[in-house]
Formats: C-alpha cells, sequence, structure tokens
C-alpha cells in the first residue's frame, strides 16, 4: 500500500481484525445511503475525488447500504434526499455504524473506500451535493 493512502497510526475506532460496532457521533457521524442510490453516490465522490473520498463501508446484507462517515458535528447540518439518512448524535436515539478491519475477513462489511493520513472523513459538501444529484433532485438546503 502506497504511503500516502496508509493510515499512520490507525484511527483508534477501527477494528485490528473482523468488525465492531461503533457508536455514531463519538468518534464519526454518517450518512447512510441504501440500495444502488448508495452504489451511485458513492461512485460520484470517489470519481469526483479521484478515488480518494475517504472513509465509505459497504454492507453486504439486507438493503446493501452505504455509510460515508463524516467528521463528528457534520451530518445534522444538511437535508438530505429521500433513500439518504443522517446518523448523528443529535438524531434522535443512539444509533451504530458496522466498521471492518483494514484487512482479513470482514463479511458482511468492506471497505468501499478507505480512509486515509490526507483524507480521514468523507467531504461532507461533495457528499450532500452528490446525494440530491443522484436522487435525481437539484440541491435542496
Amino acid at each position: 500500500m502506497e504511503l500516502e493512502n496508509s493510515l499512520d497510526p490507525v484511527p483508534s475506532w477501527i477494528p485490528a481484525s473482523g468488525h465492531a460496532l461503533r457508536h455514531v457521533g463519538i468518534h464519526f457521524d454518517a450518512v447512510r445511503a441504501i440500495g444502488m442510490l448508495g452504489e451511485e453516490i458513492a461512485y460520484e465522490v470517489m470519481q469526483f475525488t479521484d478515488f480518494h473520498a475517504g472513509p465509505i463501508v459497504r454492507s453486504g446484507v439486507g438493503e446493501r447500504s452505504m455509510y460515508f462517515l463524516l467528521a463528528p458535528g457534520m451530518a445534522a447540518g444538511h437535508r438530505w434526499p429521500p433513500g439518504v439518512e443522517a446518523m448523528s448524535r443529535s438524531a434522535r436515539g443512539d444509533a451504530f455504524v458496522g466498521v471492518p478491519a483494514l484487512d482479513g475477513a470482514t463479511w458482511p462489511l468492506d471497505w468501499r473506500s478507505r480512509p486515509t493520513a490526507a483524507e480521514p472523513f468523507v467531504d461532507v459538501a461533495l457528499l450532500h451535493e452528490m446525494a440530491w444529484l443522484r436522487a435525481g433532485c437539484s440541491v435542496k438546503e
């Protein structure tokens, strides 16, 4: 792995092996996009960032959601389109996101895009714009 694409040191919220649930709002906020919409948003964000988008976790079960990990406190500051949900500490109730290890067996979770030292989180403004565009709507705030 290239030095610029690696984490040094690996953030404490990434497990050493397998996967673990992490409380949203502590180390990161998350935006969840369901199904094909999530895949499309992830691809657009990755393409726009030359495939250095920051942490995007893909779930391989159920609705096959994408979880875009944002800096803490960033998800609730935006209105998201249908099929896209902000997960933050300010949301009602507690929320948890499964986070896979960087290597090894992590099914049913994997990294669609890994966090790096240069991109520890997904850019919330870019994600917001791409979510509205892929949902077939103009950007709304």
